[in-house]
Protein backbone atom coordinates (compact mmCIF):
# COMPACT_ATOMS: atom_id res chain seq x y z
CA UNK A 1 0.00 0.00 0.00
CA UNK A 2 2.95 2.87 0.66
CA UNK A 3 4.64 1.78 -2.47
CA UNK A 4 0.98 2.20 -4.29
CA UNK A 5 0.50 5.74 -2.29
CA UNK A 6 4.74 6.55 -3.45
CA UNK A 7 4.07 5.22 -6.93
CA UNK A 8 1.03 7.42 -7.44
CA UNK A 9 2.82 10.98 -5.48
CA UNK A 10 5.60 10.32 -7.56
CA UNK A 11 3.66 10.10 -10.73
CA UNK A 12 1.64 12.97 -9.97
CA UNK A 13 4.44 15.10 -8.72
CA UNK A 14 7.23 14.61 -12.00
CA UNK A 15 4.26 16.64 -14.13
CA UNK A 16 3.41 19.27 -11.70
CA UNK A 17 6.69 20.14 -10.95
CA UNK A 18 7.93 20.17 -14.33
CA UNK A 19 4.86 22.63 -15.40
CA UNK A 20 5.77 24.62 -12.29
CA UNK A 21 9.63 25.16 -13.39
CA UNK A 22 8.57 25.86 -17.07
CA UNK A 23 5.97 28.52 -15.37
CA UNK A 24 8.62 30.41 -13.24
CA UNK A 25 10.85 30.42 -16.16
CA UNK A 26 7.66 31.61 -18.26
CA UNK A 27 6.14 34.19 -16.08
CA UNK A 28 8.66 37.08 -17.16
CA UNK A 29 7.53 36.60 -20.33
CA UNK A 30 3.67 36.77 -20.38
CA UNK A 31 2.35 38.54 -22.50
CA UNK A 32 -1.03 37.29 -22.85
CA UNK A 33 -2.93 40.24 -21.42
CA UNK A 34 -1.66 42.78 -23.72
CA UNK A 35 -1.91 40.88 -27.00
CA UNK A 36 -4.68 40.90 -29.15
CA UNK A 37 -6.50 37.54 -28.26
CA UNK A 38 -9.76 35.72 -30.02
CA UNK A 39 -13.00 35.52 -28.75
CA UNK A 40 -13.55 32.37 -26.10
CA UNK A 41 -10.22 33.55 -24.29
CA UNK A 42 -10.11 32.93 -20.88
CA UNK A 43 -8.93 35.57 -18.47
CA UNK A 44 -4.81 34.45 -17.33
CA UNK A 45 -5.68 32.95 -13.64
CA UNK A 46 -7.34 30.23 -15.29
CA UNK A 47 -4.28 28.57 -16.97
CA UNK A 48 -2.30 27.81 -13.89
CA UNK A 49 -5.36 25.97 -12.12
CA UNK A 50 -6.38 23.90 -15.24
CA UNK A 51 -2.83 23.05 -16.23
CA UNK A 52 -2.47 21.72 -12.30
CA UNK A 53 -5.53 19.64 -13.04
CA UNK A 54 -4.47 18.37 -16.06
CA UNK A 55 -1.09 17.64 -14.80
CA UNK A 56 -2.45 15.63 -12.12
CA UNK A 57 -5.43 14.00 -14.13
CA UNK A 58 -1.64 13.10 -16.25
CA UNK A 59 -0.17 11.78 -13.15
CA UNK A 60 -3.11 9.55 -11.88
CA UNK A 61 -3.46 8.01 -15.20
CA UNK A 62 -0.05 7.07 -15.29
CA UNK A 63 0.19 6.14 -12.03
CA UNK A 64 -2.87 3.46 -12.49
CA UNK A 65 -0.56 2.14 -15.42
CA UNK A 66 2.61 1.88 -13.17
CA UNK A 67 0.51 0.67 -10.39
CA UNK A 68 -0.88 -2.50 -12.22
CA UNK A 69 2.64 -3.26 -14.26
CA UNK A 70 0.97 -2.16 -17.08
CA UNK A 71 3.86 0.41 -18.15
CA UNK A 72 5.89 -0.94 -20.86
CA UNK A 73 9.01 0.90 -22.70
CA UNK A 74 6.63 1.84 -25.73
CA UNK A 75 4.20 3.66 -23.00
CA UNK A 76 6.76 5.15 -20.95
CA UNK A 77 8.64 6.64 -24.50
CA UNK A 78 4.85 8.09 -25.49
CA UNK A 79 4.48 9.17 -21.91
CA UNK A 80 6.95 11.55 -21.63
CA UNK A 81 7.76 12.39 -24.94
CA UNK A 82 4.43 14.19 -25.45
CA UNK A 83 5.15 15.84 -21.93
CA UNK A 84 8.65 17.32 -23.20
CA UNK A 85 6.20 18.65 -26.08
CA UNK A 86 4.08 20.07 -23.94
CA UNK A 87 6.57 21.80 -21.49
CA UNK A 88 8.31 23.07 -24.46
CA UNK A 89 5.36 24.65 -26.09
CA UNK A 90 5.29 27.26 -23.41
CA UNK A 91 9.02 28.26 -23.93
CA UNK A 92 8.32 28.61 -27.92
CA UNK A 93 4.62 30.77 -27.63
CA UNK A 94 5.82 32.51 -24.05
CA UNK A 95 9.59 33.11 -24.35
CA UNK A 96 10.38 33.00 -28.06
CA UNK A 97 7.17 34.51 -29.08
CA UNK A 98 7.35 31.84 -32.03
CA UNK A 99 3.30 32.23 -32.12
CA UNK A 100 3.38 30.01 -35.66
CA UNK A 101 6.21 27.65 -34.71
CA UNK A 102 3.90 27.31 -31.33
CA UNK A 103 0.71 26.34 -33.57
CA UNK A 104 2.60 23.73 -35.45
CA UNK A 105 4.54 22.04 -32.43
CA UNK A 106 0.72 22.19 -30.76
CA UNK A 107 -0.55 20.24 -33.63
CA UNK A 108 2.01 17.70 -32.92
CA UNK A 109 1.55 17.37 -29.32
CA UNK A 110 -2.29 16.40 -30.23
CA UNK A 111 -0.87 13.85 -32.33
CA UNK A 112 1.16 12.78 -29.72
CA UNK A 113 -1.48 12.53 -27.30
CA UNK A 114 -4.36 11.01 -29.18
CA UNK A 115 -1.36 8.29 -29.57
CA UNK A 116 -0.49 8.08 -26.02
CA UNK A 117 -4.29 7.93 -25.02
CA UNK A 118 -5.05 5.30 -27.30
CA UNK A 119 -1.94 3.63 -25.64
CA UNK A 120 -3.20 4.04 -22.33
CA UNK A 121 -6.85 3.04 -22.97
CA UNK A 122 -5.79 -0.56 -24.62
CA UNK A 123 -4.14 -0.98 -21.29
CA UNK A 124 -6.23 0.34 -18.70
CA UNK A 125 -9.87 2.27 -20.07
CA UNK A 126 -9.96 4.29 -17.12
CA UNK A 127 -6.21 5.79 -17.37
CA UNK A 128 -6.93 6.41 -21.59
CA UNK A 129 -10.04 8.13 -20.16
CA UNK A 130 -8.60 10.35 -18.11
CA UNK A 131 -6.66 11.76 -20.59
CA UNK A 132 -9.77 13.30 -22.76
CA UNK A 133 -9.76 16.33 -21.04
CA UNK A 134 -6.25 17.25 -21.68
CA UNK A 135 -6.68 16.21 -25.26
CA UNK A 136 -9.72 18.82 -25.16
CA UNK A 137 -8.01 21.66 -23.99
CA UNK A 138 -4.75 21.20 -26.19
CA UNK A 139 -7.36 21.07 -28.90
CA UNK A 140 -8.55 24.73 -27.36
CA UNK A 141 -4.98 25.94 -26.71
CA UNK A 142 -4.86 25.30 -30.54
CA UNK A 143 -7.20 27.13 -31.62
CA UNK A 144 -6.46 30.01 -29.71
CA UNK A 145 -2.81 29.42 -30.43
CA UNK A 146 -3.69 30.11 -34.28
CA UNK A 147 -5.88 32.98 -33.45
CA UNK A 148 -3.52 34.96 -31.45
CA UNK A 149 -0.63 34.56 -34.42
CA UNK A 150 -3.45 35.73 -36.74
CA UNK A 151 -4.42 38.83 -34.57
CA UNK A 152 -1.59 40.08 -33.83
Amino acid sequence: MKNKIFLYLKSILIPVVLGGIVGFIISSFMDYDIIKRPPLSPPAILFPIVWTILYILMGISYGRLKSRGLVTSDIKYSYYLQLFVNLMWSIFFFVLKWRLFSFTWLLLLIILVIIMIVKFYNKDKISGIIQIPYLIWILFAAYLNLFIYLLN
